[in-house]
């Protein structure tokens, strides 16, 4: 069997991808193929947070139909009664409308496969470590903020840190615009750091934090927190004797928070703040460029604090090659190391 492609399809699945890399023909009409894509995905027991009703629905038309085209002989192949069984119980229960189901949060599995190595692989539906999130993808709350689900930036910045993991191993992490807190989350589960605190200048976004903490078996570790940091507010000078309680942070991580351009000089200014009180802090920002004069605009406000700013090279990985987290090779990303000199 092509684990690979098996993988990757279920990979894409847990991700609640739109276009998804179905296996071959040929592997698909496979009875053991077709048994361990039903134990992985669609078994009752198969996955703790599975995905909406109507993506599962979706989905396995869309498999059982090209299991259907593939097959030419009937007497040696033949559709799984198991997935046929699946799809038809999820064609009998009735459906919420789709303008209520939009609005309903759902479970996105977001797989690391940078972090599989030489590891014998996780059992369940993925074969690498993932991060489990509830996002409600297609909305922007009455706020305005757009925490509610994960941007292809912070995918980004996670792939960059799986790919150096000593930028956090041991260390006392800062995220900024934490948003469903997968970058603080990946940290925390699967990068080894000291402390994370995730925070964020939205209430809304604060307070829903602890349920990605929860679903990622975080609810009880001391590793992780969540904080209201508002940028532009003084860190210092508040009710607190000392911010975080005295205690230190090496690395900042913000995922598109440069977004708006009318935000940047308030983020820079707590960046700032944070390099007054930590002078040997490392800055790390991945911006999504859809628009390069607000990028700069973020450059140039740093430059002109005195702070010193360095682009990463680090690629998006081609689409085809991806093998999760699954995001956009067309949008260019850029990730930028920030210091202050000495």
């Amino acid at each position: 069997m092509d684990e690979a492609s098996v993988d990757r399809f279920c990979s894409q699945y847990l991700q609640l991808e739109r276009d998804l890399d179905f296996p071959s023909g040929p592997l698909l009409r496979e009875a053991r193929v077709q048994d361990v894509l039903h134990r992985r995905l669609f078994a009752d027991d198969a996955l703790a947070h599975p995905p909406p009703s109507r993506y599962q629905i979706r989905v396995l038309k869309e498999l059982v139909s090209r299991i259907e085209a593939s097959i030419d002989d009937w007497e040696e192949h033949g559709v799984s009664d198991d997935l046929m069984t699946h799809l038809s119980e999820l064609l009998a229960s009735p459906l919420p409308a789709e303008l209520i189901a939009v609005q309903q949060k759902t479970y996105v599995t977001y797989s690391q496969s940078l972090l599989s190595g030489d590891s014998t692989p996780a059992a369940g539906p993925s074969p690498y470590p993932h991060v489990t999130l509830l996002e409600s993808r297609q909305l922007i709350s009455a706020g305005g903020t757009t925490g509610l689900r994960t941007w292809e930036a912070a995918l980004h910045l996670g792939q960059y840190l799986c790919a150096n993991p000593s930028l956090v191993q041991n260390k006392r992490v800062l995220e900024l615009g934490a948003g469903t807190g997968y970058v603080s989350i990946l940290c925390a589960k699967h990068l080894a750091p000291s402390q994370v605190i995730a925070s964020d200048g939205s209430d809304d976004v604060v307070a829903n934090l602890p349920e990605n903490f929860y679903v990622n078996g975080l609810q009880d570790s001391r590793a992780i927190s969540a904080m209201d940091l508002k940028w532009g507010q003084a860190l210092v000078g508040t009710e607190e004797a000392e911010w975080n309680g005295g205690q230190p942070i090496d690395l900042v991580l913000g995922a598109d928070v440069t977004y708006d351009e009318s935000v940047i000089p308030s983020l820079v200014g707590t960046i700032d703040d944070l390099f007054d009180m930590f002078p040997r802090v490392l800055v790390i920002i991945s911006a999504t460029e859809r628009n390069r004069r607000t990028f700069d605009a973020f450059i140039s406000v740093c430059q002109k604090r005195g702070l010193d700013i360095q682009e990463v090279d680090f690629d998006i990985a081609p689409r085809g090659a991806q093998t999760g987290p699954f995001y956009s090779d067309q949008v260019p990303i850029r990730i930028c190391r920030i210091t202050r000199g000495q």
